[in-house]
């Protein structure tokens, strides 16, 4: 007997329910607020105690200045590129590893913290930047994962940044994956939870930057896989930030590549179209998931620094890229700025 979509997702469930208590997720430990949070040039230390390694490129007298946010199973290092290139040109780059990437402890890589607390993180972070700098304004960067804790922070937690520019941000979440696929994830989060999955075979190309993906995947920061229940908290982090999308206040950037094979297109245009806030949108015919690696990469710089109004200490170059106005119309660009 052929059983139709409907039956295999009642299975699917009905297998969900029976397998729910052999396992559940596992999350980071966190403990009680027991201090008060600093940051210098080497750590960021949160309230309750966690040490998250920081990079920087600082310029002198910056004009402004980025917190930048980085993606799933990546580390600060992800913005040595456009780090050197911001402050030269004035504006200062703060990155921090978030808890269970990057350079921790190695018996806690790879592990979920939860939305919250990355939030919660990035609040604090932003707080500590502005305190350094009490005169200049400052914006976060957030790029794929990077970007939904960045929507999540300014929605839930207050995030004082003068404007977010949303990288591909990661928005891809439970609803708005097939039953098939949202019920393989449960079931593997709730009975495998530590199980991981590289995803080498799925020939997804995050950038046109060969060199770049080269170095990428011989960083040893870099963590070259995902445990089930990192990757079912992710998925819940994307659906939150969807959701938050709407809720923003403050002014936005979203940048999208038409060639992006990590988060699909649809639902990033229901996320577009779904910003309230002042909103400038830009898709790169060209540009894949890497949009800051990517090889037309200064092209996207230089759109971040005309967002910011300091388009004037750029050289402005073709673009080759589709605008989307607020109301989500596409409109071909110019050839420069």
């Amino acid at each position: 007997m052929q059983l139709n979509r409907s039956a295999i997702i009642a299975v699917c469930f009905a297998l969900c329910f029976v397998l729910s208590a052999c396992a559940k997720p596992e999350l980071l430990d966190t403990g009680p607020v027991i201090g008060v949070a600093s940051l210098d040039d080497t750590e960021y230390t949160t309230t309750d105690g966690e040490r998250l390694r920081v990079s920087s490129w600082k310029a002198n007298d910056p004009s402004a200045v980025f917190v930048a946010v980085h993606g799933f199973n990546e580390y600060a290092g992800a913005f040595q590129l456009p780090g050197p290139w911001f402050s030269s040109r004035g504006i200062s780059l703060y990155a921090y590893d978030q808890r269970g990437f990057g350079r921790g402890d190695a018996d806690r890589l790879g592990k979920w913290a939860g939305g919250d607390i990355m939030a919660r993180d990035l609040t604090g972070f932003v707080e500590l930047v502005r305190q350094q700098h009490p005169q200049v304004p400052v914006y976060v960067i957030g790029t794929s994962m990077g970007g939904a804790v960045t929507m999540k922070a300014s929605v839930d937690y207050g995030l004082k940044a003068d404007g977010l520019v949303l990288v591909a941000p990661a928005i891809w979440g439970w609803r708005s994956m097939n039953p098939i696929l949202k019920s393989a994830l449960w079931v593997t989060a709730h009975t495998v939870p530590d199980k991981t999955a590289t995803g080498s075979q799925l020939e997804i190309w995050p950038s046109d930057n060969i060199a770049w993906l080269k170095a990428y995947s011989k960083d040893r920061h870099n963590i070259k896989q995902g445990r089930f229940d990192t990757l079912y908290g992710l998925v819940t982090l994307m659906d939150e930030a969807a959701a938050a999308a709407p809720k923003i206040t403050v002014p936005v950037l979203y940048l999208y590549g038409l060639k992006d094979q990590v988060v699909p297109e649809t639902p990033s245009r229901k996320v577009m179209a779904s910003l309230t806030a002042p909103n400038k949108q830009v898709v790169y015919e060209n540009g894949y998931h890497m949009l800051l690696h990517d090889l037309q990469r200064e092209t996207v710089y230089r759109d971040m620094l005309e967002w910011l109004g300091r388009d004037k200490i750029a050289t402005p170059v073709s673009t080759g890229r589709l605008q989307l106005d607020e109301a989500g119309k596409q409109s071909k660009s110019g050839t420069s700025d």
